[in-house]
Parts: C-alpha cells; structure tokens; sequence
C-alpha cells in the first residue's frame, strides 16, 4: 500500500505542468559561458545580445546582489518599502517622474531588439533568484522587463537627485484640499541649488569633498608607439560598479565598469574604441515659476494667453514599519514643463530636465558596441546623455572630449540659473543644441584632451574651445586644481606609454597646496621673533618648507599639509562665502597670517593628540579597510587595513582618496574616490590594465573581497584579460549560469 501511495506522488509530481520560466531561463543558460579570472572578473560569451545580457546580469548578481535590488528600489521610488518612513520623500520625488504604467507602455513601444535586452535582462535576474532560494530580497523578489527603463544612465547621482527633499516635502507635507495654500513659503528662488548642494554634501558626511572623476585621451602623435590611450579614472562611492566582459556573436564585445543592475558596460573599451565618463557641470535642468489658476471644474495654470489644465495623478508610497507595511497617498502635480516640485512667494515651481529613458537605454547600451569615433558621434544624436561628458579614443587614432549631449536652446535674454516665468512662452525651451554647437574637442593638434570635472574651456590646452563662443548655461564649472595638475603632465610630451599614463594618473604633485604653503611660510616668517609662533612650530615649518607637495605613504608634510588645510578651511569658509571666493583661493591670498599659523598650531595639536606625534606619516592615518559586504561599510582601528599614499581630490591629487575618521576611530577610512581605474592602448588589438576598489565580490569568505586592496592603494594595475586564449590560460572557473 505504501509503494502505492508513493508511487502515486511521484506519478502526480512527473506530471505536474513546469514552470515555463524555469524552463525558458535553463534555455539560456545552456546559451551562455561564464569564465572568472584569477580575479575574479565573470567574462560572459553567448551567441546573442541577448543571451549575453542574460549571463551578465546573473553574474552581477552572484556578486552583489544586494546593490542590485537597492538600486532598483531607487530609481523604482520603492527604497521605503525596505527601509521605512525616512525615506518616503526620496520615493515621492522619483515617482514624479517614474509610472510604472507608463514605463510598461514604454517597454510595449520600444523596439523588438531593446525588448528583447529587457526581457533577458529580468530573466538573469529572475533565475538568479530561482538558483539561490537562501537569498532574500528585501522588497523584489521578481524583476519585470519594464523596470530597465527606470535606470537607463549609469551616473552615481541622476538629475532627478537635484530636486530638494526638503522643498518637496514642505510641498507635498501639506494635506489641505486644493493645494493652493502651498504656494506662500517666501523662499528666495535663486537659493534652492544652493541648499541642494549643500544638503548633498552634507549627506556624503564630508561638505568639502568633490565628486566626479578623470579622464583623458592621449593621440598616437604622442605616444611612443603610435597608438592612442585613455585613461577611465571615474570617482564614486567605493563598490558602487561592478567590472565584468560581455561578448556576442552579434558584435558586442565590451569590458569595463557598469553600475549594479545594468547591463550595459559604462565606462570601457571594446576592441576598438573606448569611452570614459565625467559629471558635467551643465546646466540643462530648469524651474519654472507657474501661475495657478482655481476653477469650479479644476485647476489651472497661466499660459499666455491661455489657462492649460494641471495634469494630477495619485501617488501611493507604501513604507516600511515596525508593525508591516504602511503608505502615504499623495496627489501630484505637473505641467507641460514638468512635475511641480516645491512653491516660492505664490507660484508653484515645475522643474524641467530630460526625460526620455527609451532612448537613453538606447544610446547607453548602443554606444558600448561602436567601433570607432564616427559611429559613437551618430549615437550621440540621440542627445540623452544628460549628465556626462565623455573622453573618448579609438584604434583609428581619434581622440575626443564630447560635452554633455543633452543641452536645451534658451532665449538668450533670460536667466535660467534662477526660476523663470513659466506663464511666458518665450522662457520654453526651444529643442537641444546640436553636437557641432557644443563646446567639443575633436583630434586637436596638440595630441591630447582631458575632463576632471572642471570646464570645458581647458579641455586641450590652446586648442580648446572658447569660452565667450558659448551661452552660459552651456557649462558652469570653472577650473579646479586637477584639471592644473592634468595639463602639467599632458602639456609637451611626445613619450606616453600605457605605463607612463598609468604613472600620470597616479602622480604625486598636489598643486593645491602650491599657493597655500608659501603663504604660510611668508606668514612664519614674517611673524615677530618674540611671537611664541615662532619656537612652537618651528619644525613643522621646516618640514613643510622642504617638501616637494608631493604624497606619499611615508609623508610626514602630506599629512601636516592635510590637516593644515581642514583646519583652515573650516575657519574661513564663511568668510570665503562673504567675499564671493573659493574656499581654496581664499585661503591662499585672503586668509590672515594669524588665521594661517593658528591653523597649523591646531593641524599639529590634533595630529598629537590623536596620533602621538605631529610627524606621523601619512599612511598611518589614510588607510582603505573593507570589513563587510555592507553598503554603507563600518570601520575598525582595532582591524586590518591598507596605507594608502594619495589624498582627496580636493588637493589636485588625479588619484582620489576620500577619507576621514568614523565614530570610535582615529584612523581615516576612505569611502570614495578612485573606484575604478583602467589604462588602455588601441593599436592592432587592444591592452589594458585595471583595478577595482578592494575586490570584485560583496561576501567577505570569497577570495575576490578584498584581493585587489594593495594594487588599488599603490596603483598596481593589474593586466586586463580581453582575448580569449588570454582569458582561457587564466580561467578560474567556467560555467553556464546556474551551474
């Protein structure tokens, strides 16, 4: 009876109907290879786009799945659902701009060949999932096609993060019916980006520390062998890429950093062609000031000489609590300019960025397979690359700096760095200016271009474009002391080699210390003999006097200097504020004699008490430690750690360490900075080196989670294996998904 009964369950189970997810997902699966190197980096080969994408994506996931569902509860609007109330805000203003029905229609309108990256784009995902029942999610447990489309460009910060919660939420906050009482906070206008940046800052926890990143590309004219370079240096939170190869029989073949969750390489080379980001300092976001208008049958709002309705939609945050799951509803407001974010002296405020996630998961995954300039400029047509400027070579020799390709055409008349009068017609925007008038460097003569986040007015040296041939919203950056330190090594050099690039990207000189320490010895040395100045510092004033600006691990000066400039530039940054300067220019030519000494005075104090010794090195204080998967990692003096030599960025070093000590340490812990750095060579094939903050996998017991720690602190860029008997001879492990 027994053998009956248990012949009938099996019977029932064989006959049970299968899932044909699984069964589609173990399809193509069997499509796909993965290969992991002696570091751990998966390189993905199938015969399709598709398939590739698919295998991509579940790598990613092997290695950090965790940053993969927070981004996409990100730019879902859905990170309260994990974390809780605090960030209902931060959901509200993404869902401004995100409808899931709407991005649902949008994957229905997208063309066969992007849907079909789509769907193998969930389907990774999902079979990850499937494979490994002792992962969690926290909120998505099944990804749907359309989602690719709400994180479609790969920026660490997107444009939507320039909204201010705190205005939002004094807008939105209020219940009252109508919503026309919303409209009296008094704000000054032109304030808002001012408090945004700030507020951003204040959130890295370091208002002093810049983003962004380096790039540069160097044309055969000056390189010994002929073949033109690129360095992809981009600075973001540590851990916040992940580096991986992803080839097809269709032609993509790409290697290089791209963000947790996406499936398009975002800073790399293929074969032929190489491509690096910078954030841009556009200005292509607008607010406009709306006039509202309440009527019986709803509400309005001036335009010209008509009253257009105000589009309304109901918005659901659902949150997190300690008891389950809570929501807040909303009704949201938009006009023809945008989605009403905040209200200023009686007029609502609608902001206006780029809007067009088709396209730009498009022009983000198409650009990965151009083989060579002009293939890469005919996708910049699409103009959706909003936020980044691109360095860009390829294995014909070209060179270029390309400015951020999504610009909107303003009346010249107007400005938009403040709201403008949105119930005029003529503040609209009129379409976006074209490639040929953006301010780009193409094959200039002196061989070389860069981007470190500053203007585009320096970008090649004497060949770069004119600043007054451009309308001020085109870029409003100014110079910055690592775009000082990239033209003193690119300028006059005929001798670059992937070596000496890699040398240039990690050189030692800090030039924002160039004006600041004269001062301070002219400061010394003119104090009275009598001035107790004098004794008490007078070995660190030798010190500093003999050093070279240049860092290092050993660094006595380095970190003296360091200390030196936080000291100062908390003193006198309100004062810099007042005077309308840079804080740093401010402490070199304003900052009083009194104000300089005082500050090494309290530079050399702190460095005693915390460290023993005014003449520490810099390596014992700078160090990279990486304890736990964790996104927002802890830190430990009592743990191992690595010395790193190289300094934040904000003192012109290429190379980006941004560090400082955490709550029960005395040591600084870097968190940002240099994340991903890769040198390249295109000739004949293509050769690179590279290396990636710690390692490449998020689970401390994998021998990938902090093997590259050392190469990252000391700027050992390992070789890069693109081809396929190189990948082959080293295999770490090769298998189809799943396996």
């Amino acid at each position: 009876m027994k053998k009956l009964i248990l012949f009938a369950v099996l019977l029932s189970v064989s006959c049970a109907p299968r899932n044909p997810d699984v069964a589609r997902w173990e399809e193509r699966a069997g499509n796909v290879t993965i290969t992991r190197d002696d570091w751990g980096v998966p390189h993905i080969r199938a015969a399709t786009d598709a398939d590739a994408v698919f295998g991509l994506m579940y790598a990613q996931a092997e290695d950090d799945f965790n940053r993969i569902e927070v981004n996409f509860l990100n730019s879902q609007g859905r990170l309260a659902e994990a974390e809780g109330e605090a960030a209902i805000w931060q959901d509200l203003r993404m869902k401004l701009f995100i409808d899931p029905e709407a991005m649902k229609t949008l994957y229905g309108e997208s063309p066969q060949w992007l849907r079909d990256l789509m769907d193998a784009w969930a389907d990774g995902l999902n079979y990850y999932l499937h494979k490994h029942p002792e992962v969690t999610p926290r909120v998505l447990t099944r990804f749907e096609p359309w989602m690719a489309l709400t994180f479609s460009e790969g920026s660490i910060g997107g444009d939507i993060e320039r909204v201010n919660l705190r205005e939002l939420e004094a807008f939105y906050g209020n219940e009252s019916e109508g919503g026309m009482s919303r409209g009296l906070l008094g704000d000054d206008p032109a304030e808002s980006g001012l408090r945004l940046a700030a507020a951003m800052a204040e959130a890295a926890g370091d208002p002093y520390e810049p983003g962004g990143s380096n790039g540069i590309a160097i044309a055969p004219s000056n390189t010994v062998d002929g073949n033109a370079l690129l360095l992809i240096n981009p600075h973001t939170s540590f851990f916040f890429r992940h580096e991986a190869h992803v080839t097809s029989d269709e032609g993509l073949n790409a290697y290089g950093a791209l963000t947790w969750g996406q499936f398009f390489i975002y800073q790399g080379f293929n074969e032929t062609a190489g491509w690096m980001h910078t954030s841009s300092s556009v200005d292509n976001i607008d607010e406009f000031l709306e006039t509202m208008v309440e009527r019986e049958d709803g509400l309005s709002y001036q335009y010209g000489d008509e009253e257009r309705p105000v589009e309304t939609r109901g918005v659901t945050v659902p949150y997190r609590t300690d008891t389950g799951m809570a929501q807040r509803e909303f009704t949201v407001y938009r006009t023809h300019h945008g989605p009403i974010v905040r209200a200023v002296d009686g007029k609502w405020v609608a902001v206006a960025l780029m809007e067009d996630p088709m396209n730009a998961l498009i022009q983000s995954y198409s650009r990965t397979k151009a083989g060579n300039l002009q293939e890469y400029l005919e996708i910049m047509e699409l103009h959706t690359n909003s936020s980044n400027n691109t360095l860009f070579a390829d294995a014909d020799g070209n060179i270029a700096y390309l400015h951020a390709n999504f610009v909107p055409v303003r009346n010249p008349s107007l400005d938009y760095r403040r709201p403008v009068d949105g119930s005029d017609p003529a503040t609209d925007w009129q379409g976006v200016h074209s490639l040929e008038e953006s301010p780009n460097v193409i094959n200039p003569p002196n061989g070389w271009t860069y981007n470190t986040n500053n203007w585009p007015y320096s970008a090649s040296g004497p060949n770069s474009p004119r600043q007054e041939d451009y309308p001020p919203y085109m870029d409003t950056g100014s110079e910055n002391f690592r775009g000082v330190h990239a033209i003193m090594l690119l300028e006059n050099r005929k001798d670059f080699t992937l070596e000496a690039l890699r040398a240039a990207a990690f050189d030692s000189y800090l030039p924002g210390f160039q004006d600041l320490i004269p001062a301070l010895l002219m400061a010394y040395d003119h104090a009275p003999a009598t001035s107790p100045e004098k004794s008490a510092l007078a070995g660190q004033i030798e010190t500093l006097r003999a050093w070279d600006l240049r860092w290092g691990e050993g660094s006595v000066p380095t970190a003296l200097a360091v200390f030196l400039g936080d000291e100062l530039m908390s003193s006198v940054r309100d004062e810099a504020r007042e005077a309308g300067m840079s804080v740093y220019d401010y402490m070199a030519r304003r900052a009083s004699s009194e104000q300089l000494l005082s500050a090494l005075a309290a530079a050399s104090t702190r460095l005693e008490e915390e460290f023993g010794s005014w003449q520490t090195p810099w390596g014992e204080i700078n160090r990279f430690q990486r304890l736990t998967g964790d996104i927002v990692q802890p830190f430990n003096d009592e743990e191992p750690s690595t010395p790193v030599g190289f300094t934040s960025s904000r003192w012109g070093s290429l190379a980006s360490f941004g560090a400082r000590p955490y709550p029960g340490t005395v040591r600084w812990y870097g968190t940002s900075g240099n994340s991903f750095v890769a040198v390249v060579e295109f000739g004949d094939s293509v050769r690179a080196r590279a290396v990636t903050a710690g390692g490449l996998n998020s689970d401390p017991a994998s021998p990938h989670f902090n093997d590259q720690a050392v190469r990252y602190a000391t700027g050992d860029l390992r070789e890069v294996h693109f081809y396929p008997a190189d990948i082959e001879a080293h295999a770490e492990r090769t298998y189809h998904p799943g396996g």
